[in-house]
C-alpha cells in the first residue's frame, strides 16, 4: 500500500512526502489564495503523466537497441470549465533525436506505454482523452 504524507507549510502551500522520502512542494496561484511558489496539484498530474510515459518509452527503446541520443516530451491539456476542473483533453508530443531510429519501434514503444505500462495514463482514461504524436530528428554525433 502506498502512503503519502502532506504537511501544510503556509497559505495554500504544502510539502508532500511520498514513500521514497523525496519531498514535493506544491502551491497554487495567488488568485486562489496561494503564493505561486510551486507547481499546482494539476500541474503535478501532467508532470506525473509525462514522467511515467517517458520512463516507459525510453526503457522500451533501450531494450529495442534504438540509438536515442536525446528526447523531449511536450504536453498540452485542456480542462473542464466547471468543477471539478479535470483534464478533458491531453496531447503528448514525443520528439526523438538519434541515429537511424526506426519509426515502427518508436510507434510501438509509445503504444506499449499508453496501452499497457503507464499507470498514470491508465488512471486518467475514461475521463481524459489522451492523444499523441511523435517526431524523429536524425542527428550525427
Amino acid at each position: 500500500m502506498a502512503k503519502v504524507e502532506l504537511k501544510w507549510v503556509e497559505g495554500m502551500s504544502f510539502l508532500a512526502i511520498p514513500p521514497s522520502g523525496h519531498g514535493v512542494y506544491m502551491d497554487t496561484k495567488e488568485e486562489s489564495g496561494g503564493m505561486n511558489s510551486g507547481p499546482s496539484p494539476m500541474e503535478l498530474l501532467l508532470i506525473a503523466l509525462g514522467g511515467c510515459t517517458s520512463m516507459d518509452v525510453v526503457s522500451i527503446l533501450r531494450k529495442m537497441k534504438e540509438d536515442v541520443r536525446d528526447y523531449r516530451l511536450s504536453i498540452e491539456a485542456e480542462r473542464a470549465q466547471e468543477h471539478p476542473k479535470y483534464y478533458t483533453k491531453i496531447h503528448l508530443k514525443y520528439v526523438f533525436y538519434g541515429k537511424d531510429l526506426k519509426e515502427e519501434n518508436i510507434r510501438r514503444a509509445i503504444e506499449l506505454s499508453q496501452t499497457k505500462y503507464c499507470s498514470v495514463s491508465e488512471n486518467l482514461k475514461g475521463r481524459s482523452e489522451i492523444t499523441y504524436s511523435f517526431e524523429i530528428k536524425e542527428i550525427e554525433r
